[in-house]
């Protein structure tokens, strides 16, 4: 069964294809991620496939065509995302900050807010996404008072707390060290095992590589290469689009020395959610300290 999938998606400004012919699947339970180098048309792909930037092609999410639904109908259908931008409201706090988020106003409920403004709330959802995320002890904070890491904890718990079914992250990681950028990871698992799917970009490759069970790698808006983590940071495509083709070339030679077989581009099925896949800490080859997949 697939939740999210798009066919010969394309996102085109001016004459400009930012998203070109790209397929991809996401099924249900699974972290799935996708990387590329600066530029490769990431969080656009995200923008497409939430409403935020008209699409060709057709996107399918939970069995239902929403290529023409706005970004509202898409999220009330189970379809959220976050922000690179946090935008937390400073002057609510944290629990307050997911409240906003937990509700679907209607105009009744605005008229109850006028004439009821203290009205109780139902914080079922809150509490879930604080739960999962860990962070029930930043309920009562102000986002002035917490961490950069903790207000990229809280940005995720906002989308969260509308208990979605799928859940597009942009770059939750950036601006993170690697200690928080290893704890994020461990929260982004806990939301699988609550039951919820993720659609993860993020430049960090020693954490898309280490938490996500499938991927799919773009470069100038096409797809380049798909796979298991283990199978993408082998890929010579992949390499090369990081690294260059002299990385490449020398990667498969190296693999030919020693008789393993490296087939570039070529995808194979999709990981079985229930047996996730971990692979070390290992960025695409020995040497790739530095490198920007964003």
């Amino acid at each position: 069964m697939t939740l999210l999938s798009t066919t010969d998606m394309s996102v085109t400004f001016g004459g400009l294809r930012a998203v070109d012919g790209v397929d991809l699947e996401v099924r249900p339970g699974q972290l799935v991620g996708l990387i590329g180098p600066n530029g490769a048309g990431k969080t656009t792909f995200i923008d497409g496939i939430t409403g935020f930037v008209p699409t060709g092609g057709r996107i399918d999410f939970d069995g239902r065509d929403i290529t023409s639904a706005p970004p509202h109908q898409r999220s009330r259908m189970g379809l959220a995302r976050t922000w690179q931008s946090l935008e937390l409201f400073d002057d609510l706090t944290i629990r307050e900050n997911l409240q906003v988020a937990a509700e679907q106003q209607l105009w009744k409920d605005f008229l109850l807010d006028f004439v009821r403004p203290t009205r109780p709330r139902d914080r079922t959802k809150v509490d879930f996404a604080l739960d999962v995320l860990d962070i029930r002890d930043l309920a009562d904070r102000m986002p002035s008072e917490i961490s950069q890491g903790q207000r990229k904890l809280v940005s995720a718990a906002r989308a969260l707390a509308a208990r979605p079914t799928l859940v597009c992250m942009d770059e939750p990681a950036a601006g993170l060290d690697t200690e928080e950028s290893q704890e994020l990871g461990t929260r982004l698992r806990r939301i699988i095992d609550a039951g919820m799917t993720i659609f993860l970009v993020d430049h960090d490759m020693g954490l898309v590589l280490n938490i996500c069970d499938y991927i799919y790698v773009i470069e100038f808006g096409r797809k380049i290469a798909e796979g298991t983590p283990a199978q993408v940071k082998r890929d010579p495509t992949v390499i090369a689009a990081y690294l260059g083709a002299g990385a490449a070339a020398e990667m498969v030679a190296e693999a030919a020395a020693a008789g393993d077989a490296v087939h570039p581009g070529v995808p194979s099925q999709p990981a079985d959610p229930s047996q996730p896949s971990y692979p070390s800490s290992s960025d695409l080859t020995t040497d790739t300290d530095g490198v920007d997949g964003r």
